[in-house]
């Protein structure tokens, strides 16, 4: 069977067959024409039955395929929806990518690895080899006067250039070069700033959308960017790869080194921690009942740490924990806490009040030798004494 649809054309109606059926089409549907108004788009008549039962029950209106793909994913099973479970995931990182902040994700000042902008090539190569980064920010006096960035690949193309020797040296030399650079020929002392090699750098607020940001780095081919506070100062670090990460997790290299992890169990039943673990991570290690109360502001064991002293704690200072526990400063430094212990805080016997101090002074020892009692009284005797 063959179905004719109209068509208008510059003179008329003319008909126009459809076209035959192929492999997509199994059971041999036509694909008949929807009308669809202007900024609309039609759903599909048959919705899946759960969907439509949470829709009548809070009563949404089918306006928001957002609110939709979110209640379809959180009150489905892969089965239903089709979707597979890293699929799922996924999709869920997406959604909640819409309201995540540059706050969320960047890496705070303190953990930035940053160089000044005339630091030798030499000193440069170093840094890069132990950062086990292609990237690294640009500074001039301070990082609040940051300058941009430099890539390993720039440095490396510069050295590479200034290494390549000439036709009329490859002449003159019996032996030639490897590959046909001489090494010598790069001053390792040369300052960064003179190789011109310090690219562009982006500036963010941290309360700018981090998917806006990825957005931007896109366009502008910059794949890190510099949060600056309202008063210029800098805040922290974001890259492509950390907002890519919110949304399929973490993205470990080849040059990733394998951390120990940020709590660790130890023999005497305390846990050494870095500072930088979340305190959702400490409970989930630790125990139950370590429970740093309701502070939103605070995510991590050293924030929680400076919220409670209401200062910096200092190395080697021991401050009451969570409920029954104790944490011990065991490394710090001027501007932040690093490593932790935490323990079941120690018993410690209740003060003496000052009647039963006397009265356990009065008290005889039963474990002294006796007295004769025919003996004379000794001179020292504090009662015989005048």
């Amino acid at each position: 069977m063959r179905i004719a649809i109209p068509m208008r054309t510059g003179s008329g109606w003319t008909d126009m067959p459809d076209s035959d059926p192929t492999h997509d089409n199994p059971r041999n549907m036509p694909n008949l024409p929807a009308v669809v108004q202007e900024g609309e788009v039609l759903r599909p008549t048959a919705e899946n039955w759960l969907t439509r039962a949470i829709r009548t029950l809070f009563g949404w209106k089918p306006g928001s395929v957002r609110a939709d793909l979110q209640v379809v994913l959180d009150a489905s099973t892969p089965d239903e929806v089709g979707f597979s479970a890293i699929e799922r995931t996924m999709l869920r990182n997406i959604l909640g990518l819409h309201e995540r902040r540059i706050a969320d994700v960047m890496v705070h000042r303190a953990d930035i690895v940053a160089v000044k902008r005339d630091i030798p090539l030499g000193e440069l190569m170093s840094l890069f080899e132990s950062a086990a980064h292609s990237r690294l920010v640009v500074y001039n006096e301070t990082l609040d006067d940051p300058e941009g960035i430099v890539h390993i690949r720039d440095l490396l193309a510069f050295m590479t250039a200034k290494a390549r020797i000439g036709d009329t040296t490859k002449a003159k030399r019996k032996k030639p070069f490897p590959a046909g650079l001489d090494m010598r020929a790069v001053d390792l002392a040369q300052p960064l700033a003179d190789a011109n090699i310090i690219r562009k750098l982006l500036f963010v607020p941290p309360s700018m959308r981090a998917i806006d940001l990825l957005a931007q780095m896109q366009a502008s081919r910059i794949h890190l960017a510099l949060v600056v506070d309202e008063y210029g100062g800098t805040d922290g670090l974001v890259s492509i790869e950390d907002i890519v990460e919110q949304i399929v997790g973490e993205i470990d290299d080849e040059h990733d080194s394998d951390e120990p992890p940020a709590i660790v169990r130890q023999a005497d039943n305390s846990f050494i921690a870095d500072a930088r673990a979340s305190l959702e991570d400490a409970r989930s290690v630790i125990s139950e009942d370590f429970i740093a109360g309701e502070d939103e502001e605070v995510a991590t064991l050293g924030g929680y740490l400076v919220s409670q002293v209401g200062r910096l704690p200092l190395r080697g200072e021991i401050i009451s924990g969570p409920g029954n526990y104790e944490i011990e400063v065991l490394d710090a430094d001027p501007r932040r806490v690093k490593r932790l212990r935490i323990a079941v805080r120690k018993e410690r016997p209740a003060p003496r009040t000052q009647r039963e101090s006397r009265r356990r002074e009065a008290a005889p020892d039963p474990n002294a030798p006796q007295a004769n009692d025919n003996a004379p009284p000794s001179s020292s005797d504090g009662a015989g004494s005048q």
